[in-house]
């Protein structure tokens, strides 16, 4: 049960990657498992500069400290939904981009309180750190790149480089940031269309941007972790601009009609509902399991 419990994790976390403006390190912010993905991945890293060193006998002792029970299970859902779900996503995108981005505008507010009650104790510092993310990255998040044509190898490369620091962090969507690239439909496209040299170029792009940048993320979480907290929290609360379901105000441009207020407010609201409860259920849990002896934990 615990490995299809962190597959179904994955493919939550899978879903919400191939999402504009949705990030799949939110997902696991809301489940509990982020810092312990962090740890492992950074942990990886390490034995892949070990290996890369020629040491090897370092980098196998690394690899056992991997918590590969939860980093397995979690790559096969993200990979599941990945498949399963692109050209669905796409599909609503196009047909229902409003309800769309109402439901996931609810699922990202609803993880700003979780990660919210994270923070053990505010102050000045954070509440600042928090605040200049938020602003810098609603505007960041403001700019749109043009499609790239015909990308060669090399571009999906460093598209996965680049995109992979987005989905690792929450409040930063990989495929919003796909998008300001000018690529996102591109890599959208190799995944529907089973294009595997694409999709390996870009898996490779992606390992080696986590590795760099893990050491780094971990380090954060480790030493600073409240201030690292609130700077996610500002990240999240940002990237809402991506995700309001009315960018043309009252009427919508493509038919210059009002727009329907109510299924949009349901499904924010039943997002938010979601993701609190989930928090909710994943912060009791995570409690009672530390509160237990070592005899308990083991039963």
């Amino acid at each position: 049960m615990r490995y299809l419990t962190n597959v179904a994790r994955g493919f939550l976390m899978g879903a919400a990657d191939v999402v504009p403006g949705v990030s799949g390190g939110t997902v696991a912010l809301v489940l509990g498992i982020y810092e312990r993905l962090v740890g492992s991945i950074h942990t990886a890293a390490s034995a892949l500069g070990q290996t890369a060193r020629g040491r090897f006998t370092e980098a196998t002792r690394r690899l056992r400290h991997v918590e590969w029970s939860l980093v397995l299970p979690l790559l096969a859902g993200i990979g599941l939904a990945v498949l399963s779900l692109a050209s669905l996503i796409d599909h609503l995108l196009d047909d229902e981009p409003q309800n769309t981005a109402a439901a996931f505008f609810g699922l990202v507010a609803g993880s700003i309180l979780v990660a919210w009650r994270l923070v053990r104790r505010w102050d000045g510092i954070r509440a600042a750190t928090g605040v200049a993310v938020a602003v810098a990255a609603f505007f960041l998040l403001g700019l749109r790149g043009d499609p790239v044509s015909d990308p060669s190898l090399p571009v999906f490369l460093l598209a996965g480089m680049i995109a992979i620091v987005a989905m690792i962090l929450p409040g930063i969507s990989g495929s919003f940031i796909l998008l300001m690239l000018g690529m996102y439909q591109n890599v959208l496209d190799a995944v529907n269309t089973r294009d595997l040299s694409v999709i390996l170029v870009f898996l490779v792009g992606a390992v080696v941007g986590l590795s760099a940048f893990s050491t780094l993320l971990n380090a954060m979480l480790r030493d600073h972790h409240d201030t690292m907290m609130a700077a996610l929290i500002g990240l999240m609360a940002g990237s809402l601009r991506v995700l309001w379901p009315w960018p043309d105000g009252a009427t919508t441009a493509a038919v210059s009609q009002p727009v329907d207020w109510g299924i949009p407010l349901l499904l924010a609201m039943a997002g938010f509902a979601v993701v609190a409860g989930i928090g909710w259920w994943a912060a009791r849990k995570s409690s009672v399991t530390s509160h237990q002896s070592p005899q308990d934990a083991g039963s």
